[in-house]
């Protein structure tokens, strides 16, 4: 009995601190963004100080980095539907049909994440400069879209899978098409893991800078990129940086916090057959 109370009590400490390895640097990100200047350089770091909303104030009424940061929005909208629309077919048709080679064009699919970013762009940069895409949205929202196809289509892949095919058809019995039942019986079924997918997806199209930076100019930057501004000749910005990180964090974690429950099980009953 005491052996398991202090294994449980260890297990506690160390969830405690790795959730506190986590939550530190939001902490200090947010206090940073509370302070002012003189603040934010102080060494050592003050604890306790007067808070300020003005680096907030700052960069909301520059209307560049509000604009900036609705272009984040859209292009994260954006590539997650595009990914969810043609990754969850291209699942389903990977786990329930006879397809010769599929679990070479499964692996093949997956091999488009191995690949490093850095490697990639240059290729990328030279064909969006051919078809004159540079510096728009429709760039960036079909890089996204297709790093994001290879997570959608095996998360979905494996969450398909464990869902009984008994299901399907029993409605197929009842007189319903292939399409049917996929929209009316295995897609209800796969909220869960639909939903896992998104906010991953979403998650990494909001975050991303190296395409970005590259693909994107004055008009269609997005809110990481934004952030850069604020390195200037005269130093860096702690401040707006800080706050520009606060608002940029702001939507996944409001997200996260909104399907957290769909989240959990698409995680976890997608592997559970």
């Amino acid at each position: 009995m005491i052996k398991r109370k202090l294994e449980s009590l260890l297990l506690q400490i160390v969830m405690w601190l790795m959730v506190l390895c986590f939550i530190a640097p939001l902490a200090w990100l947010l206090l940073t963004s509370l302070k002012n200047r003189a603040d934010a350089f102080s060494m050592p770091p003050k604890w306790i100080f007067t808070p300020t909303f003005s680096n907030y104030a700052s960069i909301l009424q520059d209307g560049t980095f509000v604009s900036n940061y609705f272009n984040s929005i859209q292009v994260g909208v954006l590539a997650t539907l595009l990914s969810l629309i043609l990754g969850i077919p291209t699942a389903y048709a990977l786990s329930r049909f006879k397809i010769k080679g599929k679990e070479d064009i499964a692996f093949w699919i997956l091999t488009t994440r191995m690949a490093p970013p850095i490697m990639v762009i240059l290729p990328f940069y030279l064909i969006f400069k051919e078809f004159n895409l540079l510096d728009t949205v429709f760039s960036l929202v079909i890089v996204y879209m297709l790093i994001n196809m290879a997570f959608v289509v095996w998360m979905m892949r494996n969450y398909f899978d464990s869902i009984p095919i008994d299901l399907e058809e029993s409605a197929r019995v009842d007189g319903a098409s292939r399409l049917k039942a996929f929209t009316k019986v295995v897609l209800p079924l796969s909220g869960p893991g639909i939903a896992a997918s998104g906010i991953f997806s979403f998650i990494m199209s909001w975050n991303e800078f190296l395409f970005a930076f590259v693909l994107t100019g004055e008009h269609t930057k997005t809110a990481p990129v934004s952030i850069t501004s604020f390195m200037t000749f005269e130093g860096i910005r702690w401040g707006e940086i800080a706050a520009g990180g606060i608002l940029i964090i702001l939507p996944v974690v409001v997200f996260g916090i909104v399907i957290q429950k769909y989240l959990i099980e698409g995680l976890t009953m997608g592997s559970i057959k």
